[in-house]
């Protein structure tokens, strides 16, 4: 009893460390793992020695009653302890698999046929190749159901297509992403017609109010002639709509428009050079040279 009472305070107290300590704030989160992996260990070892006094309590107990009834030591021995079963032979489970015959009955396999002294055993097939056999059946037959009865599995050159169509929304996905990558360093000028009308979309809604519907210029410059205030190049009309122009009134862009549109923006702008709309505002900025125009 004295036992007992022991080693059930010991169990209180490895269960209950992980309460305590996660009450502790000075206690390292790691310690109170520890105290939980310690607890959880002890009360598995404990269970085990459990176990083995009930076995041996029980082997006991079973020994006193039965030679209470009379039975001898050796008796006794046999009951606690029975004798196995005989082992089946290693070779079983081989000599199944591969349909073998002992050499002892190989005189009831022979053939009747006979050619020149030399006689034929009837060896059976091997088992492992008729369930070869018979899976190749099984699965042609699946086969045949899936991709030819049913049609729940894509042929070839349907598997192909759907690839093909797989790949072309992934590219599209990834072009999407990659085209609001660029910026004032990476931007190209392109022709595009669907550029174009995008940025031309982008400038109606929120450029005309400062430079006017053709780009003629209001308040703010003319885009269409040959004199630029803050450079021509491409790069120069995406920095200039990304970060704007504080002092001269021109807001910033970024954070209203993705890259994208800012690229489509300015592209639009200069497609306009050289379309002279009616009423343009006088000549602002520094003249910049056909050739340079060109070039960009």
């Amino acid at each position: 009893m004295k036992y007992q009472r022991v080693i059930l305070l010991f169990a209180l107290l490895f269960t209950a460390g992980p309460t305590m300590a996660a009450n502790d704030s000075l206690i390292p989160g790691d310690l109170m793992n520890y105290i939980g992996y310690g607890a959880v260990v002890f009360m598995l070892l404990l269970l085990i020695i459990v176990l083995l006094v009930l076995l041996k309590t029980t082997k006991i107990l079973t020994r006193i009653i039965l030679k209470s009834e009379g039975y001898t030591e050796q008796e006794i021995k046999k009951q606690l302890a029975p004798e196995k079963a005989p082992a089946k032979p290693k070779g079983n489970v081989w000599i199944k698999l591969m349909s073998l015959r002992p050499l002892s009955e190989e005189k009831d396999m022979i053939m009747e046929h006979e050619y020149d002294g030399i006689q034929e055993l009837d060896n059976p097939t091997p088992a492992w190749f008729m369930y070869l056999f018979y899976g190749t059946i099984i699965f042609g037959i699946g086969y045949l159901l899936n991709y030819h009865v049913f049609h729940t599995g894509q042929l070839q050159y349907a598997e192909y297509k759907t690839e093909v169509a797989q790949a072309d929304i992934a590219k599209k996905a990834f072009l999407s992403k990659s085209a609001n990558r660029v910026d004032e360093n990476t931007v190209k000028l392109v022709s595009d017609p669907a550029v174009i009308s995008a940025g031309q979309g982008i400038f109606k809604t929120n450029c005309v109010a400062c430079h006017g519907d053709n780009a003629q210029g209001m308040v703010g410059p003319n885009l269409t002639d040959d004199f630029w205030l803050h450079g021509s190049k491409i790069n120069d009309l995406f920095k200039t709509i990304k970060y704007g122009v504080a002092a001269k009134g021109m807001p910033t862009w970024e954070k209203i428009l993705s890259p994208k549109q800012i690229a489509d923006v300015a592209n639009y702008v200069k497609s306009l050079h050289g379309t002279n709309p009616a009423g343009a505002k006088e000549p602002q900025g520094t003249k910049e040279t056909d050739s340079k125009l060109a070039s960009n």
